[in-house]
């Protein structure tokens, strides 16, 4: 005896009503609701990790993620209060359960997190509208306002300024509202001034101004509560073949007469811009521009045209419920009213051409319908299921996956799927439809005109299928397709058929109360069970078939065996809806009217024992376990289909032969499978030309460069013989160059000599001047040393005194402290003798008492037992007692209970409606003050207009006065002006001069260096020509020695010609190796040398354009020194102006108005002076100026004279290298 354990390993489908419905988690999870749970889903791995609902929950209704991602707040609807539930996103574990007693409704209808993620605000429902701000880590409410206007509009979303947790902004129908928290109050500022709309949505784009969305197409930007900007959200429509399609039903571009304006239910603002909804299953980006004011609409993105089929009044229906970006601001993700979620990758959104794009599915499309009908199949991991939505789906849920999808025009009620899985059966509500399961389609084969069939079944063998026609069962061959059987006796709607493990029974339960079991060849029937209280939902037995387990709407789970009901186990005030067994006859699961699923122990006890899963969030419609017992799976009335890993207590389940394995065949029509092939032929055939086009391609791209390549070769080498002639000139000039360095070298030469001569004899001189003062400085140190010697002898002996002083006085202080200590040891021996003895005595006294004290409770203790056994008898009656009185306070409790209840929401009201009369009487007061501030400065500001009127006339005089003596210096400023651009003009010329003079000295040098280079090489071989005449005179002059024996003289000669002669021939042809090495070296020389004054040229113009550079920004400095200037003198004006001013003023304070005219002639007489004085100060800063021009100047031509005329420098230069 077990219970099975169920685990939660995947669900199809989406909670399209709750509030904030979908939100990134991290750059690769998202979070939903789904049924009575919450899912995290992994978008790259397709995994789902789950949240539980809470056990008494009638449904989640807003959801929202902190914005560190880190919690999650999931709000749901209870009988009496709503609960917010905190969960930690990386645990999954709870973290807060929250619930506030101001709060009358049972629901929130949104909730926003602050931006450190600290507080949580939650917006009530119904009747009263109230906003809760807690500090939800303390479970502590700071704050509570009712956020509705006098007519208790709806209240649509609240949030946090992302940069303020005091700051919320709240919209709904004709209410938008600001409030900041302060000092456990949230106050409403920046009342609304614009005309109250119905606002469906919003979103903050910066910390001060939020984007709010209405149900007309308006986008209103707020800053501070005031209306800064309006936009109108428009839908452009793409027609096709000038028929009305698309989402919107739109044609031509204009919106159709039927529908209204989109309504903006949705916005969500991110770092570029904000994207929201507009109209049906559409979606714009708009973007900031210059104007901080305005923004862009830069993109409209679509929901795919064949999302929802084909039929366009429930395209329509497509209305986006929540947009979210992903933390890197990559993905844009959307759900929507119709179960659906949709991503769009932002990035691919700007690259894209044109202005309209299109959403994609997140994962798979998801029914949005009640789901009718559910069956596995039995040789592929295959699970079919079908909707109101008038969808047919086939699973897979080996990889959780959604393999193929139809639409149909009629609603499915019923669906079967062949062992097999290559063929279903579906009931709609005009016929019973046998389809074909093909590669990429459903196809219908056979129809049975059997109108609305709400259950249908296939055997186990596949052989037959039961289709139920009102009260009766029909029994046709899947070969032949004829009508075997027909089982009559239900009255009532039948409600689920079972065929038995070896398809020999058939069991059928109905709204009559009736279970019946048939046998499936004769069609008679061979048991009965009939409780007519009872309206029977579904029916499962064990695989022997002995035990048949039914539900029906008693709250009950009967065990019925030979026509008799063995056991009825109470469901406690729960309706089951289904019930399965598995196939191995060990693991019984019942389905709930609420959504949960038990998990019940077997063989069944009475009372029943079961363990509860939190699945769905409404009645569960159907359940199927697979044929290998691995997983469970179930459908329900909230569209979700969800898929249960399944096992016993000892964790074991049927295992699968892994060598039979899947069946992988499928179904593919033969004029298909032709029409690929043909695709496949054309393809091909495609390739091969493409490839001929490549290799064409190829050799005419090889003759162009062969082409090419000639073409460079040839000027290549017209190059190398234009280099050749160019070598020869520079070979002449060289030349000639050669012998004008050396008469300069010479020259230089002996002006070096002359200066060095000069130089030595200046030296000379100031070496002896510094020899003598050196002298006079010992003479001074020697004296100063005697002085200081004196001094410090002197010092030591009055150190020495001082010393003697301060050693007596200290001693003597010393003797005095030594027999203090004395005295103070003395004492503390006195005292720890006394310590001692104190210790002694209070050691015995505290033993004693000990004693006395364990005596006394020991009596105590014998006294306290008899005294309990007394009262032990005693509490044996007063439990007794206790009981009956319990029973009696449980019921006080509960009335008390509802009266404080009562009295805690009257005293909430009365509370805040005393707030909202104080707030109100504050803001009056308020507003009175303003009003009596504003009217006294009026009164100020009028007194002040007619006093300025009266001045303005006298100055109107003045200022004409001073108009007539400015002009005469303005024009002395223009001509200074002129004489400045004239003198930059000089500078330019003047640095021209200078860097040409520059250039033509580097070249000298580089003619130099090479000149000397070429000297060292004909010095080397006249040195060698002597060498080689001195050897042939020594040898000679032996030979003449020879002249009187002319044998030995004819010998001599012959050596001495064999000698010299054949160093002649070598000479000559080494000679001539030679000239080609000196050749080749003046040409690497030549080259290295044009390559160096190339480098100069380089840097001698970088040098030149460093100094215009310069002298331009001295140029600039002059002219901001000019500009200085002039507005010194211009504020020179403006303070004679004042001064001007001023004197009037107080003139006619005094009274003296006959001697206005008087004292403004002093004036006008007066202010020339100090103007003069200021015009004298500009002009002599202007002459300072020339001044230094001048200087600069005669700088610059002592300069360019002692480039012309310095003697180049003596020491040898280095030579040209490579570089």
């Amino acid at each position: 005896m077990s219970i099975a354990g169920a685990g939660a390993k995947h669900a199809f489908g989406l909670k399209g009503e709750v509030g904030g419905n979908i939100s990134y988690v991290d750059e690769q999870t998202i979070v939903y609701p789904c049924g009575a749970n919450t899912i995290l889903y992994n978008i790259d791995q397709k995994s789902q990790k789950f949240i539980p609902g809470s056990d008494r929950s009638h449904g989640m209704t807003s959801m929202c993620v902190s914005p560190n991602r880190r919690y999650i707040a999931l709000a749901e609807k209870m009988t009496e209060k709503a609960t917010i539930t905190i969960y930690d996103l990386h645990s999954l574990r709870k973290r807060k359960v929250l619930s506030s007693t101001d709060v009358q409704s049972n629901e929130i209808v949104s909730m926003a997190f602050s931006p450190d993620s600290k507080y949580l605000i939650a917006q009530g429902g119904r009747p009263d509208w109230t906003l809760v701000y807690w500090t939800w880590e303390k479970s502590k409410v700071m704050a509570v306002t009712k956020t509705t206007n006098p007519n208790n509009n709806e209240v649509t979303q609240v949030t946090f300024n992302p940069q303020d947790n005091t700051q919320i902004c709240v919209v709904g129908n004709g209410i938008f509202k600001l409030y900041r928290y302060s000092e456990g109050n949230l106050k409403q500022f920046a009342f609304q001034k614009t005309e109250p709309q119905n606002y469906l949505s919003q979103a903050w784009v910066s910390d001060e101004r939020v984007i709010v969305g209405t149900d007309t197409g308006k986008l209103l930007l707020f800053e501070a509560g005031e209306l800064r900007n309006e936009f109108t959200v428009t839908v452009t429509q793409q027609a096709k073949d000038n028929k009305e399609v698309g989402v919107l039903g739109i044609t031509d571009g204009e919106p159709a007469p039927s529908q209204g304006p989109p309504q903006v239910t949705a916005i969500i603002s991110y770092s570029k811009g904000f994207a929201c909804s507009g109209g049906k299953g559409t979606v714009h980006l708009y973007e900031k521009t210059d104007d901080k004011d305005t923004y862009k609409k830069t993109r409209e993105i679509k929901i795919p045209q064949d999302a929802l089929g084909s039929d366009t009044n429930r395209q329509e229906a497509h209305e986006i419920k929540t947009l979210t970006v992903s933390p890197s601001e990559e993905t844009l993700v959307a759900s929507t009213t119709t179960n659906q979620l949709y991503c769009m990758t932002l990035s691919s959104a700007e690259i894209g051409k044109g202005d309209l794009s299109s959403f994609e599915l997140l994962s798979q499309a998801f029914h949005y319908s009640v789901i009718s009908g559910l069956d596995v199949c039995q040789r592929k991991p295959l699970i079919a299921t079908c909707s109101l939505d008038r969808t047919v789906r086939i699973w897979n849920y080996e990889t959780s996956s959604l393999e193929l999808y139809k639409e149909f025009q009629e609603e499915a009620y019923s669906i079967a799927l062949h062992p097999s899985g290559l063929y279903i059966l579906v009931g709609f509500s005009d016929k019973l439809r046998l389809m074909n399961l093909l590669i990429d389609d459903i196809r219908t084969f056979k129809e049975f005109t059997i109108r609305g069939c709400r259950e249908c079944s296939f055997s186990n063998g596949g052989h037959l299928f039961a289709a139920v026609h009102g009260n009766v069962i029909q029994i046709y061959s899947s070969t032949t397709f004829e009508n075997v059987n027909n089982l009559k006796g239900h009255n009532g709607k039948v409600r689920s058929v079972v065929w038995s493990s070896d398809d020999s029974k058939i069991i059928s339960c109905g709204m009559d109360g009736a279970v019946y079991e048939w046998n499936a060849f004769s069609g008679k029937r061979e048991g009965e069970s009939v409780l007519k209280s009872c309206s029977y939902t579904s029916v499962s037995s064990t695989p022997d078939g002995k035990s048949i387990f039914a539900v029906g709407s008693d709250r009950t789970l009967k065990e019925i065996s030979d026509s008799q009901i063995l056991r009825d186990v109470d469901a406690q005030e729960v309706t089951l809806s289904q019930v399965a067994m598995s196939h191995s006859g060990r693991m019984l699961f019942a389905g709930t009217n609420t959504g949960m699923l038990r998990s019940l122990k077997f063989p069944l006890t009475s009372p029943g024992e079961w363990q509860e899963h939190m699945g769905h969030g409404a009645s569960i419609t159907k359940m199927r376990i697979t044929h290998d017992d691995q997983y469970l799976i179930t459908v329900s009335e909230d569209s979700v289909l969800m898929i249960w890993k399944i096992s016993d207590k000892e964790g074991r389940g049927l295992k699968r032969d892994k060598e039979s394995g899947y069946a992988e065949e499928i179904l593919i029509t033969k004029s298909d499978l032709e029409e690929k092939n043909s695709v496949m032929a054309e393809l091909k055939q495609r390739v091969e030309e493409l490839k001929m086009e490549n290799e064409y391609q190829l050799r005419l791209k090889d003759m162009n460069y062969n082409e090419k390549i000639k073409e460079l070769t040839e000027k290549f080498i017209q190059e190398m013989e234009s280099l050749k002639t160019k070598n020869q000139v520079l070979k002449t000039e060289k030349d000639k160059e050669e012998a004008r360095h050396e008469e300069e070298l010479a020259e230089l030469m002996e002006k070096h000599n002359k200066e060095l001569q000069d130089l030595e004899s200046a030296n000379n001189q100031k070496l002896m001047i510094e020899y003598e003062k050196y002298q006079e400085l010992l003479s001074k140190s020697q004296k100063m040393q005697e002085d200081y010697e004196r001094q410090l002898a002197e010092m030591e002996e009055s150190k020495e005194q001082a010393l003697e002083e301060l050693t007596e006085y200290y001693e003597t202080k010393l003797q005095e402290k030594t027999t203090l200590l004395e005295q103070a040891n003395d004492e503390s021996r006195q005292q720890q003798r006394e310590y001692d003895e104190t210790k002694k005595q209070i050691e015995e006294d505290a033993d004693r008492e000990i004693l006395d004290i364990k005596n006394k409770y020991e009596r105590r203790l014998r006294d306290e037992k008899e005294a309990n056994m007394r009262l032990k008898g005693e509490t044996g009656i007063m439990r007794k007692k206790f009981t009956s009185l319990q029973k009696e306070i449980e019921d006080h409790k509960d009335e008390i209970k509802k009266l404080q209840n009562e009295q805690s929401k009257l005293q909430g009201v009365i509370k805040s409606l005393e707030k909202d009369i104080y707030g109100l009487k504050k803001e009056i007061q308020e507003r009175d003050e303003t009003i009596q501030d504003k009217e006294k400065r009026i009164y100020d500001l009028k007194k002040k207009n007619q006093e300025l009127e009266k001045f303005k006339f006298v100055l109107d005089y003045k200022i004409k006065e001073l108009k007539k003596q400015i002009e005469p210096r303005e024009n002395d400023i223009k001509q200074m002006k002129e004489q400045i651009q004239e003198m930059e003009s000089e500078l330019e010329r003047f640095h021209k001069q200078n860097t040409q003079l520059e250039l033509n000295i580097t070249e000298l040098r580089q003619k130099l260096k090479a000149t000397e280079k070429e000297m060292k090489l004909e010095r080397q071989r006249v040195h060698d020509t002597e060498a080689v005449c001195k050897r042939f005179k020594t040898d000679l002059h032996n030979c003449v020695a020879f002249i009187q024996d002319p044998k030995k003289l004819k010998e001599s000669i012959k050596q001495l010609y064999s000698k010299h002669v054949q160093d002649d021939t070598v000479e000559s042809a080494s000679v001539d190796a030679d000239i080609q090495k000196e050749y080749s070296r003046q040409r690497k020389h030549l080259e290295q040398s044009v390559a160096s004054l190339r480098k100069k040229l380089a840097k001698d113009t970088e040098i030149h354009r460093a100094d215009n550079v310069r002298i331009m920004q001295e140029n600039v400095s002059l002219i901001k020194e000019i500009n200085d200037l002039r507005r010194e003198l211009k504020i020179a004006r403006t303070q004679v102006h004042d001064l001007e001013a001023a004197l009037g003023i107080n003139k006619k304070n005094k009274g003296q108005q006959d001697d206005d005219i008087h004292m403004n002639g002093d004036m006008t007489n007066g202010t020339p002076s100090s103007r003069e004085g200021k015009n004298d100060e500009n002009v002599r800063i202007i002459e300072m100026q020339k001044g230094e021009i001048r200087k600069l100047r005669s700088q610059l031509q002592e300069a360019e004279h002692f480039m012309m005329q310095r003697p180049p420098s003596g020491s040898k230069l280095p030579p040209v290298l490579a570089q």
